[in-house]
């Protein structure tokens, strides 16, 4: 499962080891600045689509990427049960890689709370 840090200046997502074989990183660091949107969902499995590069086992979990050839491209580490953290990042400004970022996390609730304040704090 990723953890996620939320510091003043960016959020620091890091991929247990199963993950980064999947995702092909080890860590994925965009700045606040980067954030257009944050958003608590129930269900972060039906975010995922398009075309992919990763893990899927059907309603349980999804681990990769997608939008491969259209859409926005989309860094996921989703899981069944779990809430969501869906962050709509302004691609250019986050290195170029990412639209999306879509992670399962049982702190989902408190992290969207606390990016919310770092972005209005910064507004």
């Amino acid at each position: 499962m990723a953890t996620i840090t939320v510091t003043s200046e960016v959020v620091d997502i890091r991929f247990s080891g199963w993950e980064r074989l999947w995702i092909g990183r080890e860590r994925f660091v965009p700045r606040l600045s980067a954030v257009r949107q944050v958003a608590l969902v129930d269900e972060p499995l039906r975010l995922a689509r398009g075309a992919r590069r990763g893990y899927v086992v059907s309603g349980f979990v999804k681990v990769g990427v997608w939008g491969l050839f259209g859409g926005p491209r989309q860094l996921v580490s989703a899981r069944r049960a779990e809430p969501g953290l869906h962050l709509v990042l302004d691609r250019a400004v986050a290195g170029g890689e990412f639209d999306e970022v879509v992670l399962s996390s049982p702190a989902a609730p408190a992290l969207a709370e606390t990016i919310r304040l770092a972005l209005a704090a910064r507004a």
